[in-house]
């Protein structure tokens, strides 16, 4: 009679593994998947290896041995050959295929973070696997592809989108064995239940108005409607497509673009003050306070700097036109200018990359960062409330009284473009 074990086996395997090495893992699963690929093998020769039968149709010839990247490292699996045809095991691997697909999807969302494709060899070489060159980085990224053109041509149901903004980036890319510059076309929107969305992307040789009539074309034909207000810069193609493409909304020219354009008719010295008395516009609490400080601004600036002062009495259709609306609403935007702010995560991501080697790879980059931004703006608060919401549906107007003591009615159309 034998003294019973005092040893665990299962508690025994466990602490093995926890304690194993990589290499010791790798040995492992190499040596599982090989044992199951030759089961498999036998069942389609209908019998055993080496083995005599009367129900054998066909014979092993050997095996080829392939590479097959795992998140324990690089595995060299031995895939049995048959006689006649051929056996894969397609439980396991994908045909012209080498990665495992969790690593690809690793793969692929460190290519989302904005890693560059030599940091993530260096990443994948310290998990064991060998030979993941930059081109296969690229490949394992395409994965993203799909998502991105479902995310980019899903149809925009969630409407009415009242307000809309649009913006443009210069990114770089190789064409035709040079270098050139291409601008990135990005709307977002605030839909029916007050949330953010991303609407568009496209990606044009140029910011002209064929592009930019194109890509709102494209929108409304997906379903974008309701928009009672666009906020932009001040390009004239941009412009000329908001006013041919969604007749009746009001256009506001962006806060941000109009500094800027503000700052370089602006001798160097007085910017400071400038920007203060700008800003203090901005600041009022109603839309009354707007065109009171409005005025009050000019009358600054008349004496002291005449251009600065008929720059902005030209643009005051422009960048006054938000007053037309609820102040929920363009107080929410100040403070929280979705734009800009997206800009700069894609500039976080794309600024890893430097110069995209084709469109193809921009529109996968920039595309997942905007549909990974679209479901945390679905995911998070609403940005407006639904009240807000259906004021600003209504026509609005607006009462002010400007310098003269005259009373004014302002509803707002789409402005015409200062020159």
């Amino acid at each position: 009679m034998t003294a019973p074990s005092s040893i665990d086996p299962a508690r025994f395997l466990d602490e093995q593994l926890a304690q194993a090495s990589p290499d010791l893992l790798r040995q492992m699963l190499t040596t599982f998947i090989n044992t199951l690929m030759s089961a498999e093998a036998d069942a389609v020769c209908g019998a055993e290896y080496g083995a005599r039968s009367a129900e054998r149709v066909n014979t092993r010839n050997g095996y080829r041995s392939r590479d097959f990247d795992t998140r324990a490292g690089t595995l060299d699996v031995a895939i049995p050959k048959l006689r006649s045809g051929s056996y894969f095991p397609d439980w396991l691997l994908e045909r012209r295929r080498r990665a495992e697909r969790a690593l690809t999807t690793v793969v692929a969302t460190c290519y989302l973070l904005g890693v560059s494709t030599r940091r993530m060899e260096k990443l994948v070489e310290s998990l064991g696997i060998t030979r993941l060159s930059k081109s296969q980085v690229s490949e394992m990224a395409k994965d993203l592809d799909a998502q991105v053109a479902d995310f980019r041509h899903r149809p925009l149901d969630a409407g009415p989108y009242t307000f809309l903004a649009a913006d443009a980036l210069v990114l770089k890319v190789r064409e035709g064995g040079r270098v050139v510059n291409v601008h990135a076309l990005v709307a977002t929107g605030v839909n029916a239940d007050g949330h953010r969305e991303i609407l568009g992307l496209q990606v044009t040789s140029a910011e002209d108005g064929a592009g930019w009539l194109a890509f709102f074309r494209d929108l409304t034909a997906r379903g974008l409607t309701g928009v009672a207000l666009v906020t932009s810069d001040a390009h004239r193609g941009l412009v000329d497509a908001i006013g041919a493409t969604l007749p009746g909304a009001a256009w506001q020219r962006c806060r941000t673009h109009y500094a800027a354009n503000l700052m370089a008719a602006t001798p160097k010295a007085s910017w400071p003050w400038v920007r203060a008395l700008l800003h203090s516009v901005y600041d009022q609490p109603d839309a009354a306070s707007v065109h009171a400080q409005f005025d009050r601004v000019l009358d600054a600036l008349a004496d002291k700097l005449p251009r600065v002062a008929e720059h902005l009495e030209q643009a005051r259709a422009d960048v006054l036109a938000f007053t037309a609306f609820p102040k929920e609403v363009w107080r929410q935007i100040w403070s929280n200018n979705p734009s800009e702010r997206l800009n700069r995560e894609i500039r976080r991501r794309t600024d890893v990359v430097g110069i995209f080697p084709d469109r193809d790879a921009l529109i996968r980059l920039v595309g997942a960062v905007l549909a990974e931004q679209h479901d945390e703006w679905a995911e998070g608060r609403r940005y407006l409330g639904l009240d807000v919401l259906a004021r600003s549906r209504m026509r609005p107007v607006t009462e002010h009284t400007t310098s003269t003591g005259a009373e004014e009615v302002t509803t707002p159309t789409l402005p015409a473009l200062s020159a």
